[in-house]
């Protein structure tokens, strides 16, 4: 029994002892050496597409290199596990769809009085009669309330109201002060009659009175 085994091992031994076969287990381990360094290499480039951290890549690459040549399988399945689950670029794409989406819904205008979709080109919501625009005086275009010009032809909406504004202020104070001359001229007026009136009165009696003789003295 002890010369059979001797014989399988002395057989075996003959056959891993060849140079073909030891050619062949050389290029196998310069094969799994090659994979264990591309894995690494992998891992790294991987983790740069999916963070942004500088030394999360480094630290990826470093952990399959340790597992050995011979664990890299598992230092793989560690690292899918492990790692984000996204990249940055499908991170930004997700993003911008997001922000697409929501421009959408917001370019549909709602009635800021009923909260109604309403159409751009509406003076009057149909609903609760909120005034939407105004007609600009000047080209006839739609433009916004809380515009202070228009902006298809320049009309200042503010610099009419200025105006209008700086018109009214004279006119009113020339009326106020119209209205309190009358009061002091008819003052005067009721003044001056009654005064005449007394002066013309006294002078009547002056010349009425009958002129009296002295009395004689004794």
């Amino acid at each position: 029994m002890e010369d059979i085994l001797g014989q399988i091992g002395s057989t075996i031994g003959g056959v891993f002892g060849s140079p073909p076969v030891q050619i062949g287990l050389r290029l196998i381990a310069i094969y799994l050496i090659v994979i264990w360094l591309a894995t690494a290499y992998w891992a790294f480039r991987d983790m740069q597409q999916r963070s942004g951290n500088v030394i999360l890549p480094y630290l990826a690459a470093a952990g399959i290199i340790l597992f050995t040549p011979v664990f890299f399988i598992l230092a793989v399945w560690v690292y899918k596990i492990i790692r984000p689950h996204e990249k940055i670029g499908e991170v930004w794409e997700r993003n911008l769809a997001e922000e697409a989406l929501l421009a959408e819904v917001e370019s549909i205008h709602h009635c800021p009085g009923c909260d109604r979709t309403i159409n751009d080109e509406w003076i009057i919501c149909p609903s609760c009669r909120t005034r939407l625009n105004r007609v600009c005086p000047n080209c006839s275009r739609l433009v916004g309330m809380d515009w202070s010009l228009c902006a298809w032809c320049g009309k200042d909406f503010e610099r009419r109201e200025v105006a209008a504004a700086a018109v009214l202020e004279p006119t009113t104070s020339r009326r106020d002060a119209t209205a309190r001359v009358p009061a002091s001229t008819a003052t005067s007026a009721q003044v001056r009659p009654s005064a005449r009136a007394s002066l013309t009165g006294k002078s009547a009696t002056a010349r009425t009175a009958p002129a009296q003789d002295p009395i004689p003295e004794r």
